[in-house]
């Protein structure tokens, strides 16, 4: 199976002043197609020649995993956001953070320090356990919950890559412009 880079649902220059242009031609449209390339380069020959990219995150290892769960984390994290995004999830979401953070301010706040506080290079995700709960993970690298089993809902991208360009090395204001962007009408969809 071939693997492709997405169609964004918006211009690249759609998320700015958040994202800018700039940080978006070389995140979308260099390293995630990067990871895509590899990955077509290394499956040829493997049990992952045929798989989705669900199966690759879910079973492989190396550079296939690291290729394969690369391509996933960033298509998720790209479809979530809109040039109209930020606010507040409504609906089942909006209660499930109520009942598992308390508010969705409190969310929020354990959300951003986990992204600020993950070391090195890596996502924050929020997640659905088995048992139905929410709950923030920190992955390091390419990380995925998938491979525990849980449920991703939303993901904040804390490579370097994601923000350097537009905010050096101040991760955290580059957190606070990721909550500008967020589409929850596309979030809410995966709870």
């Amino acid at each position: 199976m071939k693997h492709e880079l997405p169609k964004l649902p918006y211009e690249l220059n759609a998320l700015e002043p958040h994202i800018s242009l700039k940080t978006m031609e070389y995140h979308y449209g260099k390293h995630h197609n990067t990871y895509v390339v590899n990955l077509n380069n290394l499956i040829p020959g493997t049990e992952f020649e045929n798989a989705d990219l669900e199966t690759i995150v879910k079973k492989s290892t190396g550079p296939i995993f690291n290729n394969g769960a690369q391509v996933w984390n960033h298509s998720f994290y790209f479809m979530s956001f809109s040039p109209k995004g930020g606010g507040e999830p409504k609906g089942k979401l909006a209660e499930l953070i109520a009942r598992d953070f308390g508010s969705f301010p409190e969310f929020k706040d354990k959300f951003s320090k986990a992204a600020a506080g993950l070391f090195g290079a890596g996502w924050a995700w929020l997640v659905m356990k088995h048992d139905g709960k929410l709950e923030i993970v920190q992955e390091s690298n390419a990380g995925n919950p998938l491979r525990n089993g849980m449920t991703p809902i939303l993901t904040c991208d804390v490579w370097e890559h994601a923000y350097y360009l537009d905010k050096q090395n101040r991760r955290p204001d580059y957190i606070a412009s990721f909550w500008e962007l967020i589409d929850w009408k596309v979030v809410e969809k995966r709870v």
